[in-house]
């Protein structure tokens, strides 16, 4: 399975992507050609599981080298028509930089070898180009709720309370922080950093305003009728 980005804002500029969900460990090739920032000792994740001894680069930053050098120098607010094909659909649209951006490094991040990010690969398998809040966290905890209830299913306590989802996020924040500095250090434009913002703060708002979001979303889902009545 892929996911599949063209950006386009001008003659000059067409991008091209093709994001692997399942790729594995990072290829030994790439991390040769890595650029300095992704080392892993750079501007390392306060949380990071791996160790320099046994990973010489981080394996989320390789996986975004050529995306943020791509862009760098480009400003956020330029529009760019973004097509993403999926094995499902299609979407099209005309957005801001940082819009399509922050679609296209939340799927590469999701799928990355970061242990950490890796979590997120549930998402990436269903992707939602250009997800508004609301449906970031109409996503993120309708899965997590689901696999909460397999594993009630399979005998293991479950996490009605989603503390553990609490947790997670306050991690990703961890990771994104990190990124963000290696790709500050490296951007002379701020469509990279704007993008990186933005899906930080969307990772944010699951850590230390939770209960709010799903008071946002809340009406979406508590109709009055039949639940089925579609």
């Amino acid at each position: 399975m892929a996911v599949e980005y063209r950006i386009t804002l001008d003659d000059e500029h067409a991008f091209s992507y093709k994001v692997q969900i399942e790729r594995g460990v990072l290829a030994t090739d790439r991390a040769s050609t890595a650029s300095d920032w992704t080392r892993l000792d750079y501007h390392k994740c306060t949380n990071c599981p791996l160790k320099s001894s046994e990973h010489a680069n981080c394996p989320a930053a390789v996986d975004l080298q050529s995306v943020v050098e791509d862009f760098k120098g480009l400003p956020a607010f330029r529009k760019a028509w973004t097509h993403v094909r999926t094995d499902e659909r299609e979407y099209s649209k005309l957005v801001n930089l940082e819009v399509a951006m922050r679609s296209l490094l939340g799927v590469i991040m999701a799928t990355s070898g970061c242990p950490i990010l890796s979590r997120l690969k549930p998402m990436a398998r269903n992707h939602l180009p250009f997800a508004s809040d609301s449906e970031f966290v109409l996503r993120t905890v309708s899965m997590y709720v689901l696999r909460e209830l397999f594993k009630q299913r399979e005998g293991q306590q479950p996490d009605w309370e989603l503390k553990a989802l609490t947790r997670d996020f306050a991690e990703l924040q961890l990771v994104n922080q990190a990124l963000w500095h290696r790709i500050h250090d490296v951007c002379a434009g701020d469509t990279n950093l704007k993008a990186f913002l933005s899906f930080f703060s969307m990772a944010s708002s699951m850590t230390y305003s939770l209960d709010a979001q799903l008071e946002k979303v809340r009406p979406l889902i508590m109709e009055e009728g039949n639940f089925l009545s579609f």
